[in-house]
């Protein structure tokens, strides 16, 4: 059985016990709130991308893609044509017109589509033809340039890139890639096993992995020409452990979030922070309360990220030095829009916008 079909087995059994997680305790302050939208699907949203308050992005299972311009009072249902049979797990968006999504699988299960009227209309731009590679996620630092991050081939990781905003790909040479760990995977689980700096144009890009003895997370300074590697302090050693999300807000401050997604298993060191631009890693003092898949730096501010999760969501008000958590329900990805508008997504349709801003 592969890391990926684990994954899949091991999150259901996880979510038959996410709904019974009891509200955590607020701190005192004013805590940020989620205001539950209803999607009008039933489908799980691992993918998601926020465009700012009134619009963002979801994406997700039966080939599922969904879009809100009002604050998620409506969403419409703009998924490709004949997808029913895909696994989205990762959308990224321009603005409200312009997006990429990515299918997950094995050989001509992973496809990359474009829209660029709002869902209108969809365009294959990938098909993967090998039957060894498996792609888990996508991210952009710009309009134009962008990379796909596919499980080990051959011994390494696999990066596709594009330089015309997702309309074509091409894959990389492995030579800048170093050798994967025996084991060792990303998850697709938050569409954030692969990311970008926070600041557009940049060249900064960064990879969560897990599976393996040890949890890494590899960077690349030149687009996903050459990367480096540094072990992060996150449950690893089993497949079903190691880092689920990054965010960067900039070149050098960092959030690595994941633990272990089964049910009932402990998470004790489930977040860390970096100051350095992921070449060191320091365990969060105190933690999440479990599992978190996704994690968000909020718009302006330094210190200030969320976390979720599938037993409930966190708030860090110190850069990732210690979390607490406010609210118990069930998401699997979060991100935040330029403008400061905040998004979550998971399982069952699920999805909310930030109500409120945290404070210290």
């Amino acid at each position: 059985m592969t890391l990926r079909t684990l994954a899949a087995a091991l999150c259901g059994t996880a979510l038959a016990l996410a709904g019974t997680a009891t509200a955590p305790a607020r701190a005192a302050g004013k805590a940020p709130t989620w205001e539950s939208r209803d999607s009008g699907s039933d489908a799980r949203f691992r993918g998601l991308a926020a465009v700012s308050r009134s619009t963002a992005w979801a994406a997700g299972t039966k080939g599922t893609v969904l879009l809100t311009r009002d604050g998620g009072r409506t969403w419409r249902n703009v998924s490709p044509p004949g997808a029913a049979a895909l696994e989205f797990r990762d959308v990224e968006a321009f603005d409200a017109r312009r997006a990429v999504v990515l299918a997950i699988g094995e050989g001509e299960a992973s496809r990359v589509f474009r829209t660029d009227d709002g869902g209108t209309t969809w365009t294959e731009t990938f098909r993967n033809a090998d039957p060894k590679a498996f792609y888990d996620c996508l991210a952009f630092f710009d309009a134009r340039h962008g990379i796909a991050l596919g499980d080990p081939v051959d011994g390494r990781f696999r990066i596709l890139a594009t330089g015309d905003g997702g309309r074509s790909w091409r894959v990389l040479p492995a030579a800048g890639m170093p050798a994967a760990l025996p084991g060792e995977a990303a998850f697709a689980a938050s569409g954030q096993c692969v990311v970008t700096e926070g600041r557009a144009g940049g060249r900064d890009a960064w990879i969560a992995t897990g599976g393996a003895a040890s949890s890494r997370v590899l960077h690349s300074a030149d687009r996903g020409r050459t990367w480096t590697a540094v072990d992060a302090p996150v449950p690893a050693g089993d497949p079903a452990r190691g880092v689920f999300g990054l965010a960067f807000r900039d070149r050098a401050h960092g959030l690595a979030v994941g633990g272990d997604y089964r049910a009932g298993q402990p998470s004790e060191r489930a977040a860390a922070a970096s100051g350095d631009g992921g070449a060191t890693w320091t365990t969060a003092a105190r933690p999440p309360g479990g599992y978190r898949s996704g994690v968000a730096w909020l718009p302006r501010s330094r210190t200030t990220a969320l976390a979720v999760g599938p037993t409930g969501s966190d708030v860090t008000t110190d850069g990732g030095r210690t979390w607490r958590g406010f609210d118990a329900g069930s998401y699997d990805t979060v991100d935040c829009a330029p403008d400061g508008g905040c998004w979550a997504a998971g399982e069952k349709g699920r999805t909310a916008r930030l109500a409120a801003r945290p404070e210290r």
